[in-house]
């Protein structure tokens, strides 16, 4: 029996996970799947990325199992044919699929600098040709690890350090540089850190725990240039303001890379569009992960880049080929040094019941040792959770929600006793 060939265009944390399920599912000899990556590395979990700029872990440390699939590295897919079922690497390569599984990614949102000359600039998914690019110096990314690398190699030369953007990313890459023994600097445009998935109390406990290790925090203030000629020397903020700075990690947030779905025809939003079975608008050609764009969602999460992967599997491994994928819940966890968050579902209260119900609040906190708790109601359900300092009760609050079960009658309960729906 000839196996299915099925081709993964890209090489990270989706596509890993998809190729090793798939082929634990397939029988002997069924599949045959190959994964074209961008870097010149195996698969690895891009989430650990901080981890090894604080040097906790090796490059090798983070690599991903792929189930026995070939792994092209260095062979980035330039062109995909959905009609005649072709792909073309940029080294020339043309090899023929039966089913092409898109996992592309995401990549880092342009950086507020001036625009480059027209032949330097990245195309719609933020690459540059490296022989073209010479980047300013000590201005950074954090999304690979290269990145990494020359990030490490970057802060010993460096004293003073800005970060732009309060995410999660933003958050952990600050902390870490403190712990490097730089002066850090975090700006955030926004009122308050971490803003999509935090409320303001929520969010002053993150500040005050960044602050502890000697980062200073700077939000409402929005980055509208980095300064300096061969080395950046500081940044320029939109209310006039200057910053000097001589080493920038800018984690401004990441969009979907789409080029090659765009190019190829395919339905494009703000991602690629899938329906239930992760289906793209062209036949045998499938998204998964942080370029899928799901009943209107990009998730832009590993878990939820792995539960679209399982799905996928089952479903092309013929062990489950009625699988469908319903969404994921919205859920963040961020575990940095002493930094511990999590946000469950809509957990800063920005949606309202279909039939207009209000939304109740339960609040717990303690400023001495630096937590924040707080359950979103509707009725008896639970919509939203914030966890910051600690996380008892994280895991029922998990559940709780993805089920859409009843809170118990007193649901401070949850926020602190763990295990306590057993």
């Amino acid at each position: 029996m000839t196996p299915r060939r099925i081709a993964v265009v890209g090489a990270g944390m989706a596509a890993a996970r998809f190729a090793h399920q798939a082929l634990a599912l397939a029988g002997p000899g069924e599949l045959d799947i190959t994964l074209y990556g961008r870097e010149p590395h195996a698969p690895y979990n891009r989430a650990l990325l901080t981890g090894v700029l604080a040097g906790r872990y090796g490059a090798t440390a983070l690599g991903l199992p792929t189930g026995g699939a070939a792994v092209r590295a260095g062979a980035e897919v330039t062109d995909i044919d959905p009609a005649a079922r072709t792909l073309r690497t940029a080294t020339g390569e043309a090899a023929r699929y039966d089913a092409l599984v898109l996992a592309t990614g995401a990549g880092p949102l342009p950086a507020p600098v001036p625009p480059p000359p027209a032949a330097d600039r990245p195309d719609a998914d933020g690459h540059r040709a490296p022989e073209r690019h010479a980047p300013r110096r000590g201005v950074h990314v954090l999304r690979s690890l290269a990145d990494a690398a020359r990030l490490t190699e970057d802060v010993p030369l460096a004293r003073r350090a800005t970060v732009v953007g309060g995410g999660a990313l933003g958050v952990d890459a600050a902390r870490v540089l403190a712990g490097r023994g730089l002066r850090v600097h975090l700006v955030h445009r926004a009122p308050h850190l971490m803003d999509r998935h935090l409320d303001a109390g929520a969010a002053a406990v993150v500040r005050r725990g960044l602050e502890a290790v000697g980062v200073t925090v700077l939000t409402g203030r929005e980055v509208t240039a980095l300064l300096g000629g061969a080395r950046v020397t500081g940044l320029a903020f939109a209310d006039g303001g200057r910053h000097a700075t001589d080493l920038v990690v800018l984690a401004c947030g990441v969009r979907p890379r789409t080029r090659l779905a765009r190019a190829a025809g395919l339905t494009v939003r703000d991602g690629v569009v899938v329906d239930d079975t992760l289906a793209t608008s062209a036949p045998g050609v499938y998204a998964i992960g942080d370029c899928a764009e799901h009943r209107g969602v990009v998730h832009g999460r590993a878990e939820a880049a792995w539960a679209q992967a399982d799905v996928l599997a089952a479903r092309l491994s013929g062990a489950r080929p009625g699988a469908r994928y319903a969404g994921s819940p919205r859920f963040l966890r961020l575990s940095a040094g002493g930094l511990q968050v999590a946000a469950i579902g809509d957990s800063t209260g920005d949606s309202t019941g279909g039939d207009g119900s209000p939304t109740d609040t339960v609040h717990l906190a303690d400023a001495t040792r630096g937590s924040y708790k707080k359950l979103l109601l509707r009725g008896d359900r639970l919509v939203g959770a914030l966890l910051v300092g600690d996380l008892t009760g994280v895991a029922d609050l998990t559940a709780v929600h993805e089920r859409s079960e009843p809170v118990p009658r007193d649901p401070l309960h949850l926020l602190t006793t763990e295990g306590a729906l057993q």
